[in-house]
């Protein structure tokens, strides 16, 4: 069977990844399992669900996004660190990923044909939070197997493509929800059987770690899969710390970018998924030269940091244009030079990241607290943005939420200068 990795089996310490060799299908199929979660998972927040909610109860449509999204979060914060310490130490005969990416979509894919049939918010919120559990287990395994089997010669390259998968996510996901009939199975279930297709197509090709020794575990091995200590890795402190504030100034602007449209610019309800469409085309568009272009010379270079923190600064910056802006136009300028700050940040950030976790830390339980970076945002931006978008008594105050985006992202592109042990 061709492998897309080359070379010995002892020669994988040297590489940076502690796998197998793989399939020539995996490295695609792989990236495809990574778009087909995201393409689900954003498509309801940022389309499907504001849809559905403003349909059930337009009169506080805001709040209830901001509560049904902050328990998805909740649910995710809490199962993905436990889920990558048990993804680690699992003695499956299937492997110690592969149950994981399956079975998160199949508890997903559920949860979304509870969206799909609520008839009430306590029941989009009840879908969500399943949705969200499951495919919280799939990201977590897909994430491991970043460091599992991905060389570190070649991981800002795949991290790029992940950047691209997600990035190309709700463009698909917006352009997807406004094409379909207006009928709740279709914008909830198709996203969600993309994203089983994908894992079950990953899941076929992969040949995944077994292990044969059973590792004990309690709940206090669970409780200290969420912790790295910052004091005694200060280097991957601050790395987390920039991901988790760049991350909540875009999910500020994504999560209420569908009201922001209708509210602020104008545009009719039935014309916003397609203008979102449009909006997070041109963000995609730009983002897709810099996430290539940075991900290639970081890895050619070795150089993660500079990319970093400069196209943090240029998302924040984006994003101020986007502030100003009165007319669909200009807000799409804004949007499209975050987009090309955001290609360059995703494409290096995640591979910086892997490269400075602790040796000492397993793959599953290392990536799980990497990911707490990027998921903490679903649980902090709705409860922030609540109180930002009430300041005042003319109704949402979508300035006060864009100031705090460029804020946060500007914010984090400082948290990477202290960073000393990657160039």
């Amino acid at each position: 069977m061709v492998s897309f990795i080359a070379g010995r089996a002892e020669d994988t310490a040297a590489e940076g990844f502690r796998g197998r060799r793989q399939p020539v299908l995996f490295l695609p199929l792989f990236i495809f399992a990574y778009f087909g979660v995201a393409l689900a998972a954003v498509s309801a927040a940022a389309v499907s669900i504001p849809l559905r909610l403003a349909e059930l109860d337009p009169a506080h449509k805001t709040q209830m996004l901001s509560l049904t999204i902050a328990m998805g979060g909740v649910l995710v914060v809490l199962l993905t660190a436990p889920l990558g310490r048990l993804s680690d130490i699992s003695t499956a005969r299937a492997g110690i990923r592969r149950p994981y990416i399956l079975g998160g979509s199949l508890v997903g894919a559920s949860g979304m044909l509870v969206l799909a049939l609520a008839p009430n918010v306590p029941l989009v919120i009840t879908g969500w939070g399943i949705a969200q559990a499951g495919f919280a287990a799939t990201s977590m395994a897909l994430n491991a197997l970043l460091a599992d089997q991905i060389p570190t010669r070649i991981r800002a390259r795949v991290a790029a493509a992940f950047g691209l998968a997600t990035g190309i996510a709700p463009v698909v996901g917006s352009a997807l929800v406004g094409a379909l009939p207006g009928n709740p199975l279709y914008w909830f279930c198709i996203p969600a059987a993309i994203a089983l297709l994908a894992s079950t197509g990953l899941v076929m090709v992969l040949d995944d770690i077994v292990r044969t020794e059973r590792v004990p575990v309690d709940w206090r091995t669970l409780l200290r899969s969420y912790w790295i200590n910052p004091l005694q890795h200060k280097d991957f402190a601050w790395a987390w710390a920039c991901r988790l504030l760049v991350t909540m100034s875009l999910v500020s602007v994504v999560t209420y970018l569908l009201f922001f449209l209708t509210d602020r610019l104008g545009i009719a309800p039935e014309d916003a998924p397609s203008a979102q469409g449009t909006v997070l085309g041109a963000y995609f568009a730009s983002s897709v030269v810099t996430t290539l272009l940075f991900g290639w010379i970081s890895d050619r270079t070795g150089r993660r940091k500079a990319i970093v923190w400069g196209s943090a600064l240029i998302t924040a910056v984006g994003l101020l244009i986007s502030l100003v802006a009165h007319d669909l136009t200009l807000f799409t300028v804004g949007i499209a030079l975050a987009g090309m700050g955001q290609g360059a940040f995703v494409a290096v950030d995640v591979a910086m990241m892997t490269e400075l976790l602790p040796e000492s830390t397993d793959a599953g339980t290392g990536l799980a607290v990497i990911a707490l970076s990027y998921q903490l945002p679903a649980l902090l931006v709705p409860a922030l943005a609540t109180v930002l978008l009430g300041i005042g008594d003319t109704g949402p105050n979508y300035t006060a939420l864009f100031v705090a985006a460029v804020a946060a992202s500007a914010l984090g592109g400082l948290a990477v200068l202290p960073i000393k042990n990657v160039r």
